[in-house]
């Protein structure tokens, strides 16, 4: 089982003091066994399956999104990048003392049943500081173990390194294979460490962020296609979501010499491995019509953008990922979106326990009914321009509480300020 237990983040864009995001669930009555699951961890009793997020426009919800993707990116990558490569330290900038100061990251996951806090401070050139705890369960008590740590001496100019003897592994080769600028373990995963692949691969494996540009994995669909069940567990999603679908097909074809140009928008290209040039994905969806008896075919070119994402979407849920969508509401409508939180709403569909945290200005979700009063976030822009996060269990808000009304009414702060009429 993979799951986000807490993130935070200190001195990245609009955030300048430390801000912590949980999915730890409070001690509340409504909708426990569908909104939240047994962690199986001491101390931690029950998680969140969704949570969501809401606040002005600028206020700082895209950069929460965006720590979490370049943290997931910096593990990706750090071991590869070459030293002519940007260094992608973006700190608080309305403030002197933060400018040059360091920006910090840190989180903890499930893995494989293992709890793992990871973390690193990146300054303007090179890592300060970086750590691996790793939370093991027994039967009897939870056994904690520093992996590993390292601390920049800024008067040695030399790294501290600390080191459980748990950790196997040539130590030394990692080490002096690890830049100033890269993450060991990054380096130390890329080098072949068993024992901390497990970390890598929650941040490659069960990490999904959806910000700015970036956009499901539609290829998914397609290769959900390709199992033997995919149509059996495609069909059937489809149809709940309500697109009017009633069949499907999917040819693939070698594209034509010179053709690729007047493909755009008309077709799906795939690109399998070890072949030169894409296929041609040609998509046909059946919908019901007025005569039951002849369902009308239509051209991928022609349907909802439902259909492209629906694997990405299932794959998420069946694999027990973490899904982290910015503006979650300006990709689909509003009954598919309720549709899809369902979907990790229920102990049937989400046995896997997958998560999902979703930025929104859709109000019409702080509905007692969908969720708990602990799933909503917010977060303000302040006067300093320092954005703050906070969670809606900060107001004590009452059970069956009318949170859209309230919210809207600014109790709970995280809305636009609008300038005064002048006329």
């Amino acid at each position: 089982m993979a799951m986000l237990i807490e993130f935070q983040v200190q001195n990245f864009r609009s955030f300048r003091d430390r801000q912590t995001f949980s999915m730890v669930s409070a001690a509340l009555p409504e909708h426990e066994q569908s909104n939240t699951f047994d962690s199986g961890l001491r101390g931690f009793d029950r998680l969140l399956r969704p949570a969501v997020v809401y606040g002005a426009n600028a206020a700082g919800k895209t950069n929460l999104m965006r720590a979490l993707q370049f943290m997931q990116s910096f593990v990706l990558t750090s071991a590869s990048a070459t030293s002519s490569a940007r260094y992608p330290y973006s700190p608080f900038k309305l403030s002197k003392s933060t400018r040059e100061a360091p920006s910090e990251f840190e989180i903890t996951f499930v893995q494989d049943g293992v709890r793992y806090e990871y973390g690193f401070n990146m300054g303007p050139k090179q890592i300060e500081k970086e750590w691996l705890i790793q939370h093991a369960e027994s039967p009897r008590r939870t056994r904690s173990r520093v992996l590993f740590e390292r601390v920049f001496d800024q008067t040695s100019k030399e790294y501290q390194w600390n080191f459980s003897s748990f950790l196997k592994g040539p130590r030394t080769t990692w080490v002096q294979s690890t830049r100033e600028d890269a993450l060991f373990l990054s380096i130390a995963t890329q080098l072949n460490s068993r024992q901390l692949r497990p970390v890598f691969d929650w941040f490659q494996k069960k990490l999904v962020v959806i910000v700015d540009a970036t956009k499901l994995n539609q290829t998914l669909t397609l290769n959900l296609w390709k199992e033997a069940d995919g149509k059996k567990r495609l069909l059937p999603f489809l149809k709940e979501a309500d697109l009017g679908v009633v069949d499907i097909t999917i040819q693939e074809e070698p594209i034509p010499a010179g053709g690729g140009g007047l493909l755009i928008g008309e077709a799906w290209l795939n690109q399998r491995p070890g072949s030169p040039t894409p296929d041609i994905v040609r998509v046909m969806l059946s919908h019901l019509s007025d005569d039951p008896a002849e369902p009308v075919t239509l051209d991928f070119k022609d349907e909802s953008s439902g259909f492209m994402t629906a694997g990405a979407w299932l794959n998420v849920i069946k694999n027990g990922e973490v899904l982290i969508f910015d503006e979650i509401d300006t990709s689909m409508h509003q009954h598919l979106l309720l549709f899809l939180i369902n979907k990790f709403h229920s102990e049937a569909t989400n046995p896997n326990n997958a998560q999902l945290i979703c930025s929104t200005h859709n109000t019409s979700l702080l509905n007692p009914d969908i969720f708990r009063r602990d799933q909503f976030w917010f977060v303000e822009k302040q006067r300093t321009g320092a954005s703050r996060l906070y969670p809606l269990t900060d107001f004590s808000p009452r059970g069956g509480e009318s949170i859209e009304r309230w919210y809207m009414r600014g109790r709970y702060g995280a809305l636009p300020i609008l300038p005064a009429n002048t006329k």
